[in-house]
């Protein structure tokens, strides 16, 4: 008769995992990683960005990105040992309870933590040391920490206050210089053509009926920000002015941050996260210039991993102490 297997036996045949979400305005991210730190499965799936698509669709999309990864692993849901989920749109405490009560009805994991999507991008550029992290995706964010542990955030207001410098701040821009144009009040520029063409509209005049349909959402005026990094490497004049503008503001972020953490005079690196930073030297020329016009020794760097991964390295730190173990 086999006997029953122990804690330990099943921990040797059964290793335990650990989860993290990297969610945003356009998609979600999930990695599972092992206790080697090895990432052993991966799931998309749509926006979770609660505050743009509702507690409800945010963790729905969470949940099926987790699936996908955990089937992918081949793994079971039982086996994660702790899950970190770093979200857009989750800096009020009620917003994260909800998130956190809604995940864990649908699958039940030993401790789940939620977070921002800056922290875990912070976490992905410095591993804890001291440093600033600039997401510019859909929208835009910047966070960061000093060496006594103080944090401090500039941006993430939102399309409607804010999102300089992000996807749906550089759209909107450039749909207002298409606006103007078409009038007569701008300068012409092939951003008219793009739109129109993106948005499946005729012809520019006819774009007030396009941008403002029910299924014209952030996410999809967010996607225009690419036609818009294209012109200007084509040498559109409108374009190219648009992304050094974004730069700027960035910068100003940026700025905003190492003032409140007393970084001036620091040689701090700068993570820059989100598919905006493809646009490349056009947008991060003025940034950096921005930023060293009160911190000259500051840098722009690149994450060490992707923010899910980092995540979910989280997540099995946070497992480790929950555990007792070192």
């Amino acid at each position: 008769m086999a006997s029953k297997p122990t804690k330990a036996t099943r921990k040797a045949a059964f290793p335990q995992y650990y989860l993290g979400v990297d969610g945003g305005g356009t998609k979600t991210h999930v990695v599972l990683m092992n206790d080697a730190r090895e990432v052993v499965g991966e799931g998309t799936a749509g926006p979770s960005n609660p505050l743009r698509v509702g507690v409800e669709t945010a963790v729905s999309n969470i949940v099926k990105a987790t699936d996908e990864a955990i089937d992918a692993g081949g793994a079971l849901r039982v086996d994660i040992g702790a899950a970190v989920l770093g979200l857009a749109g989750v800096r009020r405490a009620d917003i994260k309870a909800s998130i956190k009560s809604s995940f864990n009805e649908q699958i039940r994991i030993r401790k789940t933590t939620v977070i921002t999507d800056a922290e875990i991008a912070l976490f992905a550029t410095t591993q804890g040391k001291p440093g600033i992290v600039v997401i510019a995706g859909t929208g835009s964010v910047c966070l960061g920490k000093n060496d006594k542990g103080k944090m401090a955030i500039a941006g993430g207001w939102g399309p409607l206050a804010g999102d300089e410098g992000g996807g749906v701040g550089i759209a909107q821009t450039a749909l207002h210089a298409v606006a103007k144009a078409s009038d007569g009040r701008g300068i012409a520029t092939v951003l008219s053509a793009r739109a129109s063409e993106y948005f499946r509209a005729s012809g520019p005049e006819n774009l007030i009926v396009a941008i403002y349909s029910p299924q014209v959402d952030n996410t999809r005026i967010a996607g225009f920000a690419k036609f818009v990094v294209d012109a200007a490497h084509e040498g559109d004049a409108v374009a190219t002015t648009i992304l050094q503008e974004a730069g700027s503001e960035l910068g100003l972020a940026a700025c905003a941050v190492i003032d409140q953490l007393g970084l001036r005079k620091q040689k701090i690196p700068i993570g820059c996260v989100g598919s905006v930073f493809n646009a490349g030297e056009i947008l991060t020329k003025p940034m950096i210039e921005t930023i060293h016009t009160i911190a000259p020794k500051a840098f722009l760097t690149e994450p060490a991993m992707p923010p899910a991964n980092a995540a979910a390295l989280m997540a099995m730190l946070n497992g480790i102490v929950t555990n007792g173990r070192k």
